[in-house]
């Protein structure tokens, strides 16, 4: 298959060689992508390739997203691959969700089960695999937390320099930790997630280094991997939806892609609906989504879902396309929306941080609105893991979790911690009143 990179605009669709280091088409400043001419191959064939994969203990086959390498042939040499066995994320069924959510079952894809803890990990094993092959020494993005700590990770390994930009005071310290222990060169900018991605732009293409945001395609390349590993795990059956949050809108845009490819080359019969959920602090996806029109970014987006937390999404408008191909559909959801969504995740004994809780509160107001039927097959992605912001989930269960601006939020299903006193028989009155 030949691999180019072509706008996405599709008024322009100007191709360019896959190894130009560009990120948006020079001439309509439209986001690109990488596109393949041909089918990689039969898929009743490539469906029993896959599966034998997972037998092998070499390292290209033991990634969940390297042993699907035929959906994203970019690479002409795969030592450039940089692998930490990413993906291999779980389907859990989740009942209790499922009844909180208005459905008769629900399943959760856990992409916090990634090696950095994030779904960001299948999407940037391929971006720095393709930073090697274009012998990049450094590396940059910037993020709110998860980009972060999965391309520290994944520069590290691959033996570049990661520098991260972010905004200061504006990150959970569980991510910001993981990027410092993986040896990222790092600075806080007095300024929001958007307005530092255009000053990070212009550093890169100055100093020459590669830039491993979203706004890359062969990140997307990566993250389209989610897809094909859900439908893999399923036997190829697609779900009715596919439930996902909405931040700079990256996952859904590779979500969609990866979904169509695979209709086109017949691995499905049929496209799963999208649902974005976004926080009600920095919703301006849904608020498009709504009234039409143009589309306008949030100044000051606000959500305690930080990794959410951007007011500019680069893929909204490739992020619309996906959505409006597979009859989706957009929400917005409350902080406390979200944080209650949130315990309910843990207590079905799976736990997530915030952002990702926003897919169950999505859910509940989808079907409370008749848009999500009862019966609809649902997969919901959880997108990092449960203790990347672990002070959020101590403040909720205390009561002591405050929204932006600093309105209170109800600990609804908060589970305080007790202190008792040295004494076996107190202590079991309360049990046993507990049990009452």
């Amino acid at each position: 298959m030949l691999a180019e990179l072509v706008c996405w605009e599709r008024e322009c669709r100007a191709r360019y060689p896959i190894t130009e280091v560009i990120y948006t088409c020079p001439k309509c400043g439209g986001l690109l992508e990488a596109d393949y001419s041909g089918s990689p191959g039969d898929p009743e064939s490539l469906k029993v390739v896959f599966r034998r994969r997972r037998m092998n203990n070499t390292p290209l086959e033991q990634s969940g997203v390297w042993r699907y390498r035929e959906m994203f042939p970019f690479l002409d040499d795969y030592s450039h691959a940089v692998t930490l066995r990413e993906g291999n994320t779980p389907l859990l069924d989740a009942p209790r969700a499922a009844a909180y959510g208005g459905l008769r079952s629900l399943t959760f894809k856990h992409q916090g089960y990634n090696p950095t803890g994030s779904f960001k990990d299948n999407g940037m094993t391929a971006g720095a695999a393709q930073a090697r092959r274009l012998g990049m020494s450094r590396v940059a993005c910037v993020s709110t937390g998860n980009t972060s700590a999965s391309m520290a990770a994944y520069a590290s390994a691959g033996g570049m320099q990661p520098i991260i930009f972010l905004p200061h005071g504006n990150i959970a310290h569980g991510k910001l930790a993981q990027a410092l222990e993986y040896g990222a060169r790092t600075f806080q900018v007095e300024a929001n997630f958007d307005q530092i991605l255009a000053l990070v732009r212009t550093l890169t293409e100055r100093l020459g280094i590669y830039l491993l945001n979203s706004i890359n395609p062969f990140r997307i390349e990566g993250q389209k991997s989610i897809m094909i590993e859900m439908l893999d795990q399923r036997d190829w059956r697609a779900p009715d939806w596919v439930v996902a949050p909405g931040g700079n809108l990256g996952n859904v845009s590779a979500f969609g892609k990866a979904l169509r490819e695979l209709r086109d080359w017949g691995f499905v019969d049929r496209l799963p609906r999208l649902a974005v959920i976004q926080a009600e602090g920095a919703s301006p996806f849904h608020e498009y989504w709504k009234r039409g029109g143009e589309f306008r970014g949030v100044e000051n987006p606000e959500t305690l879902a930080t990794a959410i937390r951007i007011g500019d999404p680069v893929s909204w408008h490739k992020a619309g396309y996906e959505v409006c191909e597979s009859r989706g559909a957009v929400e917005s959801v409350t902080e406390q929306e979200i944080a209650d969504a949130k315990a309910i995740v843990g207590l079905c004994g799976i736990g997530c941080e915030p952002a990702s809780a926003a897919t169950l509160a999505g859910i509940r107001k989808l079907t409370a609105a008749g848009v999500m039927d009862p019966d609809a097959d649902v997969v919901a992605i959880l997108t990092g893991n449960v203790l990347k912001d672990p002070d959020y989930i101590y403040r909720y269960h205390t009561g002591a979790l405050k929204a932006p601006g600093g309105g209170a939020i109800a600990s609804t299903y908060g589970n305080r911690p007790v202190v008792v006193p040295n004494d076996a028989e107190r202590i079991a009155a309360m049990l046993e009143d507990r049990l009452d």
